[in-house]
């Protein structure tokens, strides 16, 4: 059942529409394009000439023995083949380059899609899968030009010019052929739409063979932490099965449609050979020259038939793939970034006016709230676990876009500023520091050509961390694998504060950033906060209410709502405050410990 509804859905071989989004990437590269196409049909004419020129020598110079003028026919057939061979050179590796071309340019705009998207589509889909999108599906694009629709385009020219040579010669012979494509027509029709619902199967295998490794992989400490080992080599095998049992099953349809093929083929040259011995019998005179022809040319005709299932295999993979690239490219969850304004600096003032915003449609997780946060102003905002505190800087940030109410920096609505401006302007440092498996220098500019190693090292001397990376092996030069595995909590999240302190902004929002380090670096960190604060607008996200104590402000959250607002001595006076609540717990526990 679910192979029949598949197929009702993606029973659809050649998708024209889809292709004509492909051609927009061609356009660049018409003039291969078209010669790839010329190509095609010069091969396809060439390579019936040369049967028909043997053709020639068997019936009016080997029959008769007449060799005086056969040195120049076999000349003008070495001619042929050599005018075929350079020609079907021309075609494979100019109709393979097109594809290369093509693919390099979708990759690129994919790639370039996919890092404009909202945080929001990135919740909704695995990394896996979009790392399949952007390598394996686009890499199979590429053969649509290379195996697939020109292949196509080349059989088809050649099938309908052998034809037409058949149909001139001897028509009866021709009918005889003609006799067996039924069979093969209904078996290629059957052969590709199976082959179009187990494509679909195998390249949905694929992404979830692909997104279990890479989760698992990332998450590698936890799988061994909790001793899930085994259970998920279990759930891997399980997955693999699925992927194994995918392929298997176009090898099963492959298996059955080409001994079909081969045996018409030897029917067809068996029919001949017979039909053309019963009429000679008759007194029908079908020269042996015109039965090597009709030999050839069924070979000319079957084969590319054969090969033309097999061509749909690889357009219809590429079909399967464009669908999804295009999923990706059409997809309208991409950053609103229509704003026009460019500041060349933000005074720092923020205000949210009534925000409401949700993860999922209808869950509020900021609850109408309206505050103000003014020009170089520390504020600090507190709260239990869920509250809205993180939301809060992701939305500042434009990560995500409210549902309702306005965000205003400097009194405009943050909508009005072209969001690279906001990035630029606003520096973020979160609990979970991603560092790039690269030098330490380039994960601090990350490429940036204006910050140069002098601006590095004056910053790091500022935070107190210059000697630290130079008792690295190779200094500024150090790399840091991947997510940084070589460095401990803190040193990454100094390499974080930084990576900000470099770019030099007028925001700063710290999210959480001294919570998962040693007493050592949050002192060097504390220190670092109050210079790159010192006359800047900055939001501290916090935990440990000890770290908001000299904030100007403090705002506390519960559901997405503010329940407090005010500094901390204001804060703590508060009878029953929440605040106040919260860090009387706290206090208590640290003087356990």
């Amino acid at each position: 059942k679910i192979y029949k509804n598949l197929e009702k859905v993606k029973g659809k071989i050649f998708d024209a529409k889809m292709f004509t989004k492909l051609l927009v990437f061609v356009k660049p590269y018409n003039i291969t394009f078209y010669g790839v196409m010329t190509s095609a049909i010069l091969i396809s004419l060439l390579s019936t000439l040369t049967p028909y020129l043997l053709k020639v020598v068997v019936d009016d110079y080997l029959l008769l023995k007449n060799y005086d003028g056969m040195q120049s026919i076999i000349l003008i057939m070495i001619i042929v083949l050599f005018l075929e061979v350079v020609f079907m050179y021309l075609f494979t590796y100019y109709a393979n380059w097109l594809g290369q071309k093509v693919i390099k340019n979708l990759r690129v705009k994919v790639f370039e899609k996919i890092l404009k998207f909202k945080m929001s589509f990135f919740d909704k889909n695995a990394v896996g899968r979009l790392v399949t999108r952007t390598v394996n599906d686009i890499e199979t694009i590429a053969s649509i030009f290379s195996q697939g629709l020109f292949m196509i385009i080349a059989d088809i020219l050649k099938m309908v010019t052998v034809l037409t040579v058949m149909t001139i010669i001897n028509l009866e012979l021709t009918l005889v052929v003609i006799s067996i494509f039924p069979i093969l027509i209904y078996a290629t029709r059957v052969f590709q739409k199976s082959m179009k619902v187990a494509f679909e199967r195998v390249r949905r295998e694929v992404a979830n063979l692909n997104s279990f490794v890479q989760e698992r992989i990332s998450g590698v400490k936890i799988v061994q932490i909790f001793n899930r080992e085994q259970l998920e080599i279990k759930n891997f095998n399980d997955i693999n099965t699925k992927h194994r049992d995918a392929w298997l099953r176009t090898v099963w349809i492959n298996s059955i449609f080409f001994p079909i093929a081969e045996i018409s083929t030897s029917i067809c040259i068996g029919l001949l050979v017979w039909w053309g011995g019963f009429n000679n019998l008759n007194g029908e005179n079908i020269s042996l020259g015109t039965l090597f022809l009709f030999i050839s040319m069924s070979g000319l005709l079957f084969r590319p038939l054969r090969q033309i299932a097999d061509r749909f295999n690889t357009l219809q993979m590429g079909m399967v793939s464009s669908e999804r690239i295009f999923k990706i490219l059409e997809d309208d969850s991409e950053i609103n970034d229509n704003g026009i304004i460019e500041q060349s600096s933000f005074n720092g003032l923020i205000e949210f006016k009534n925000v409401k915003f949700s993860y999922i449609e209808n869950q509020l997780v900021i609850n109408d709230i309206s505050f103000k946060i003014y020009p170089g102003e520390t504020t600090a905002i507190v709260g239990p676990t869920g509250s809205g505190k993180t939301t809060i800087t992701n939305l500042i940030t434009k990560f995500y876009e409210i549902d309702s109410g306005s965000i205003l920096i400097d009194g405009r609505d943050i909508n009005e500023f072209k969001l690279e401006n906001i990035r630029k302007k606003i520096g973020v440092i979160l609990q979970d520091v991603f560092l790039f498996a690269d030098t330490i220098f380039n994960n601090i500019t990350l490429f940036n050509n204006e910050i140069s190693i002098k601006d590095v090292e004056r910053a790091a001397k500022d935070l107190e961390i210059h000697d630290f990376i130079l008792s690295l092996p190779g200094g500024y030069d150090f790399n840091v694998s991947e997510r940084g595995s070589t460095l401990s909590s803190g040193q990454k999240q100094l390499i974080a504060f930084l990576r900000v302190l470099v770019n030099n902004p007028d925001i700063l929002i710290l999210d959480e950033a001294t919570s998962s380090i040693d007493s050592y670096s949050e002192d060097l960190i504390k220190n670092a906060t109050k210079k790159i604060t010192m006359g800047k607008t900055s939001i501290i996200i916090a935990h440990r209410l000890s770290t908001v104590e000299s904030a100007d402000k403090i705002i506390y959250m519960e559901n997405g709502r503010i329940l407090e607002y005010g500094n901390h001595r204001e804060l703590l006076n508060s009878p029953n405050g929440k605040f106040k609540k919260l860090y009387e717990e706290q206090f208590v526990e640290n003087e356990l410990v």
